[in-house]
């Protein structure tokens, strides 16, 4: 069965893997980019089957009218995917106001606002998908990303609580946990990071930023896997909560986890002291 899709960020990276293989198997898409020149070649190719449009995620009062316009066009679109997303990487103290900003705008205020003004849409039509771009490091932390898993941990609290909110509609929500993928993420990332103040050379922030500039390093993620993994998920019913992709991100998450319980469970007893007590 054809499918239409919105996905914003598709010039590159996983959005552009997700164009490619879902307009090969003859789905629609409406994308969205910020240079429409980076996927002329797909219009060209795919004519009305691929919609593209221009959007900056940080331009939030841009994306209500967009996404109007594309279920207007479209007529029905069964997955909205929010794919748009960069990392940036530094000591807290290093990374400037403006840095921040951008960040929290494109990672987290600009994915819920495409969510907020799908919604009213996939209610009326009776149902849909709703998919968003996290990683691993939306549970799991490394010293050095603090904005970027401020922004990914973020955006897992707001779709965990949308997907209770709008399952009435069937609606569903699926928050993608991917970890490294051979894309140009790390090198975005680089070209990214804040300043890095001398006092942090001896730090862990070091190592992370060695093997951020280490041309070698080759992440273990297959794209072209993982892109497949996301689109075949919305076959899935119960759609998955979280769908977590490659190794890397499921180690990092159960080690999270796993000292995130133990931390728990070393309170269990304490917890309840802070509880008014029967008769009090």
């Amino acid at each position: 069965m054809s499918r239409t899709w919105f996905i914003t960020g598709v010039n590159s990276g996983f959005g552009r893997e997700m164009c490619n293989q879902l307009l090969a198997r003859g789905d629609s898409v409406y994308g969205t980019v910020r240079d429409l020149d980076s996927v002329k070649d797909l219009t060209d190719l795919y004519g009305k089957q691929f919609r593209v449009a221009q959007l900056d995620m940080t331009d939030t009062l841009a994306i209500a009218p967009l996404v109007k316009r594309a279920f207007d066009e479209a007529g029905h679109i069964d997955v909205v995917m929010n794919n748009a997303g960069y990392g940036l990487f530094g000591p807290a103290e290093g990374l400037t106001d403006q840095q921040i900003r951008h960040q929290i705008d494109t990672n987290l205020i600009g994915p819920i606002q495409v969510a907020r003004s799908a919604i009213p849409y996939l209610r009326q039509q009776r149902g849909g998908r709703l998919m968003v771009m996290s990683s691993y490091g939306g549970q799991a932390t490394h010293p050095g990303a603090s904005l970027y898993h401020a922004s990914k941990w973020g955006i897992e609290g707001f779709f965990e609580s949308l997907a209770v909110e709008v399952a009435a509609f069937n609606i569903d929500v699926t928050i993608v946990e991917p970890g490294a993928a051979r894309t140009a993420f790390r090198k975005t990332a680089g070209a990214r990071m804040g300043d890095f103040p001398d006092a942090y050379a001896d730090s862990p922030l070091a190592a992370m930023f060695a093997r951020l500039s280490d041309p070698g390093f080759l992440a273990a993620g297959d794209p072209v896997k993982m892109v497949k993994t996301m689109i075949e998920c919305v076959e899935q019913k119960p759609a998955p909560k979280r769908l977590v992709l490659g190794s890397d991100s499921y180690a990092m998450l159960h080690k999270a986890l796993t000292e995130r319980l133990a931390m728990l469970e070393s309170q269990r007893s304490d917890a309840p002291l802070t509880d008014f007590q029967s008769g009090s």
